[in-house]
């Protein structure tokens, strides 16, 4: 998310070569507009209308209950997903200068802390509305799934999250951010295919028809931690922290691990002990 011009000398014959996209659409001096950050408002975008959709088919949620309920969370998920980048992965500059939370324009967002952002936020819409926890989350997790993929596409405007230099024909020849061109894992095209479109099929079919209380939920932390897990295995740490342990584990499997976990003993809960809503 740094809005690096970066320029190529690729070779031309090769038929998977990276595109490069200046990352910010418009400079109007006194403000930047990148591509990422319009990413963000389709992401929110999305949100909406997909639960406004939802909602005219539910007698449980109002339209002002689905503007509230995406106002909470993207403010959940912009605070938590800026506060968690730091904390997980930039604690040291964090604890010398507070202040670069608020440097969002040259920052980093960490998507374990917009989720735990997420969580607060429903928190404090389920105390206006009175809904249950997991009522607001299991309505919640459909809608998130393609603003996760809008977000990954952003990462690959931006040149940045790249995966492992690879002889695959699954690579693409582009540059890190640094400006040095390999042939390269797309890791953030296969997040976004994964955690992105994969995971809302799954989630917009399988809530088709009612289903335990918790279990869409389940599901949704299931497979965006197995999804997040395995894709970390091409996509390179972050050049300030690295693998953190045996040469392969980083921090977002780390952190992605205990979703696999906690998702699989929720989705076993809830099949056995609710009943379908």
């Amino acid at each position: 998310m740094s809005g690096v011009r970066i320029t190529s000398d690729a070779p031309l014959e090769n038929p998977m070569k990276y595109t490069v996209i200046d990352p910010v659409i418009l400079d109007l001096e006194f403000v930047q507009i990148h591509w990422y950050g319009v990413m963000y408002l389709l992401a929110f975008a999305s949100a909406y209308f997909l639960g406004s959709y939802r909602a005219k088919l539910s007698d449980n949620w109002t339209s002002k209950q689905i503007d509230d309920v995406v106002f909470y969370c993207a403010l959940g998920a912009v605070l938590g997903g800026r506060l968690g980048y730091l904390v997980f992965y930039n604690l040291p500059t964090f604890m010398t200068n507070p202040l670069s939370f608020f440097d969002f324009q040259n920052g980093g967002m960490s998507f374990h802390g917009g989720f735990v952002g997420v969580l607060v936020a429903s928190l404090w819409f389920n105390r206006r509305t009175k809904k249950t926890f997991f009522e607001t989350m299991d309505f919640v997790a459909p809608l998130v799934p393609l603003g996760l993929a809008f977000g990954r596409i952003g990462n690959y405007i931006n040149a940045e999250l790249w995966g492992k230099v690879t002889t695959s024909a699954l690579g693409v020849y582009g540059p890190n951010q640094n400006g040095d061109w390999a042939n390269r894992y797309p890791s953030q095209l296969y997040e976004g295919f994964l955690e992105g479109v994969v995971l809302f099929a799954v989630l917009w079919i399988y809530t088709k028809k009612p289903r335990p209380l918790m279990a869409t939920s389940a599901i949704f932390l299931t497979l965006y931690g197995l999804f997040r897990f395995i894709i970390e295995l091409v996509r390179m740490p972050d050049i300030q922290l690295g693998y953190l342990a045996f040469g392969w584990l980083t921090m977002g499997q780390l952190l992605s691990l205990p979703m696999i976990v906690i998702g699989g003993y929720l989705f076993y809960k809830a099949n056995r002990t609710h009943k379908a809503l």
